[in-house]
């Protein structure tokens, strides 16, 4: 009879011994000759360079002084940090008042408390949480960011915001504690014994009701200070223009998308026509195309400002092009998904919508990040036009009196900035495609 010797399984957690590490060393970075000169000469550039920096950017960098003549006072090699460090505010806010920062400020809270839920396991009705944010949060941060007096149309969406965002914070708080939604811990404690569904559907619908004509009241009697659309700039500004083009992407790319494979003749070829139009030219094309035709399109007397028209633009060709890559994933999908869902009473809208999308979005999500990674540095073309988002902030510090003809300070602080951002975004998206069990590996 066989023996079969049990073996021991190497624990993963135990930390690396010396010899494990110089085997790692030798297989990987000294395997040959060849590979160890390589790796020699690699490890002698890198190090140049990270001391070269270290160098010039922090051991002899100058981080306070009043101007960049103190800086060369100071230290003539070293880089003059104290004129970034002085525009600090210009950089992430442009020239909006300061006595009203608290309104950017509470904007990225309240963003934050709206989308917090989507990453948080026992909460539910994330794909609400989802479309609320897309749809309501521009309406309650755009008067925010602009202020000004409230029309009746903006009265009725700025409510529905905030009584979108405290339903939202109520259902949070009680998927943390019970996990379960607000609606179903709403029927619970009605009980469903003493009332029927209908009647406590009902009792939900004149709840919302009274909530709404509470808020509507509420925020009637209040106005902020109008701030005008010049004085935006700075990170504020190119997360506003960025983050309304990546969210309305999506939406728009899936309609395009769907319109380009369409059977109807003539709904594919004006899809199909409006996507190649504007992925057959660059974005600075577009934009100044925004901002000098728009108007001659627009009725007499209804007048867009330039950050209006420069937001639809950029909302239109993010829009084109992810149209082709929900295309490529939804040609990525078997036929027979489709025809199973046929077969079992599905039309069109009910297979797209819970059979084809669902799986087609899991292959997207590579290129959805990329396209908004895109979308994010592509911004800063709205500079050439007259807007001083973060790059026309930076670029603006060298023109400043104090700081003249300081250049490499401000474009290397907004590379790391960028890069954070980017790569933060970039990392979100691997551990989603983790999470949604694609088939990518590493």
């Amino acid at each position: 009879m066989a023996i079969i010797k049990a073996t021991k399984t190497p624990d993963r957690a135990a930390p690396l011994s010396e010899t494990s590490i110089i085997g790692w060393l030798r297989k990987n970075l000294f395997s040959s000759a060849f590979n160890s000169i390589v790796t020699v000469i690699t490890l002698s550039i890198v190090y140049i360079t990270v001391r070269d920096l270290w160098v010039w950017g922090v051991s002899d960098a100058v981080w306070v002084a009043n101007t960049r003549r103190e800086c060369f006072d100071i230290s003539l090699d070293g880089a003059c940090w104290a004129g970034v460090i002085a525009w600090l505010d210009n950089i992430f806010y442009g020239r909006y008042p300061r006595e009203e920062l608290w309104r950017i400020n509470l904007g990225g809270i309240l963003l934050f408390i709206w989308m917090a839920p989507l990453w948080l396991p026992r909460v539910k009705g994330k794909v609400l949480i989802g479309i609320s944010t897309v749809f309501l949060y521009p309406f309650l941060a755009g008067y925010l960011f602009s202020g000004g007096d409230k029309g009746i149309f903006m009265q009725i969406m700025i409510s529905a915001a905030i009584v979108c965002l405290i339903i939202n914070t109520l259902n949070t708080a009680i998927g943390l504690m019970t996990g379960k939604s607000l609606v179903k811990y709403l029927m619970d404690f009605l009980g469903p014994k003493e009332v029927s569904e209908k009647t406590a559907h009902t009792l939900l619908f004149g709840l919302l009701g009274a909530s709404f004509i509470v808020v509507f009241l509420w925020q009637a009697s209040w106005n902020v200070e109008s701030v005008s659309w010049t004085k935006w700039g700075g990170l504020f500004l190119t997360l506003v223009i960025s983050g309304i083009g990546i969210a309305t992407a999506l939406p728009g790319g899936v309609i395009l998308a769907l319109g380009r494979r369409s059977r109807l003749p003539v709904i594919k070829a004006l899809s199909t026509a409006f996507i190649e139009l504007f992925r057959s030219v660059p974005l600075i094309t577009v934009l100044f195309m925004a901002t000098t035709m728009f108007p001659l399109f627009m009725p007499d007397g209804f007048v867009l400002n330039k950050l209006v028209q420069v937001i639809i633009a950029v909302c239109l060709f993010n829009a084109c092009y992810m149209a082709e890559i929900v295309r490529g994933g939804l040609q990525a999908i078997p036929k027979g998904q489709a025809e199973g869902a046929h077969t079992i009473g599905l039309g069109y809208w009910g297979t797209m919508g819970f059979i084809i999308m669902p799986q087609a979005l899991k292959h997207m999500i590579p290129n959805i990040v990329g396209n908004a990674i895109g979308l994010l540095k592509d911004t800063t073309l709205v500079s050439i036009i007259g807007l001083f988002d973060i790059l026309g902030m930076l670029r603006s510090i060298s023109r400043d009196t104090p700081w003249l003809g300081l250049h490499k300070e401000p474009l290397i602080f907004g590379a790391i900035l960028f890069f954070f951002i980017c790569f933060a975004m970039s990392k979100y998206s691997r551990r989603l495609e983790r999470k949604l069990s694609t088939d990518h590996k590493n």
